[in-house]
């Protein structure tokens, strides 16, 4: 496929889409992850059970809802209920299998930062907040990440831990009695990271094959960052999905 025949943001839904399997229960957020979980019902997961936080469990839009309130959701739904029941029944209940989350900073432990940028009292920037994505990243029982490579997006150290991924090392999770597996891959436009005692690792390269691992840190990570001494190439996607999208 030449490689001008896709934008970023699409190629990483097609690489989130392939990480969902047909039958499991995911907890969808609005955006790329939106846009992932419906590809991929669309196209290899047809009994994928979206679930999103204003209570449509079992969504089949027919279109792209533009939000967690979009009436396309309730249409065709297996159940309506409150957030209430969402958080409390379906994620605390522990039927979540994938969280899809989104940040606007991502540590190499893969804590996601949505509070702030910069010093917490005074910061630079004041996010959105967590929302529900601090419950899921606890609770799901294992969580993807979607966001652009950017030196800015993927510091050293967050500057606050909105959502925790392994927090410090392999074993904090299970220390503070966190019942979820974390995270198990970060998606950007560069690459898929997977996840090594805790760690983030670069396993293998979507975006072109001639890209190596010196390469893939320098355009857009700032971190210490584990890497496959080989790299393979995953094929960017298929004629299908893109069609689709």
């Amino acid at each position: 496929m030449d490689s001008m025949s896709y934008t970023a943001n699409e190629l990483m839904v097609c690489q989130a889409a392939r990480q969902l399997c047909d039958g499991e229960v995911v907890f969808v957020g609005i955006g790329l992850p939106n846009l992932a979980c419906n590809l991929a019902r669309r196209l290899h997961a047809p009994r994928l059970v979206l679930i999103y936080e204003s209570g449509a469990v079992g969504a089949t839009p027919q279109r792209l809802p533009i939000s967690i309130g979009d009436p396309a959701l309730v249409t065709d739904s297996l159940s309506v209920c409150s957030i209430f029941d969402i958080f409390s029944y379906y994620l605390q209940g522990g039927l979540i299998d994938v969280g899809f989350l989104q940040g606007a900073q991502i540590d190499r432990f893969g804590n996601l930062n949505t509070t702030v940028v910069g010093d917490y009292a005074q910061p630079a920037v004041r996010l959105p907040g967590s929302g529900g994505a601090c419950e899921i990243a606890i609770l799901a029982r294992r969580v993807l990440i979607i966001a652009p490579q950017s030196k800015r997006c993927f510091p050293e150290k967050v500057d606050f831990i909105t959502s925790p991924g392994f927090v410090d090392g392999p074993d904090t999770r299970a220390q503070l009695g966190m019942p979820g597996g974390g995270p198990r891959m970060v998606i950007t436009n560069l690459g898929c990271y997977e996840f090594t005692n805790g760690e983030m690792m670069l396993p293998r390269s979507i975006r072109d094959a001639r890209l190596n691992k010196y390469e893939l840190t320098r355009a857009g990570i700032s971190m210490s960052l584990q890497i496959a001494g080989r790299l393979t190439n995953q094929p960017v996607k298929s004629c299908t999905s893109s069609a689709t999208i």
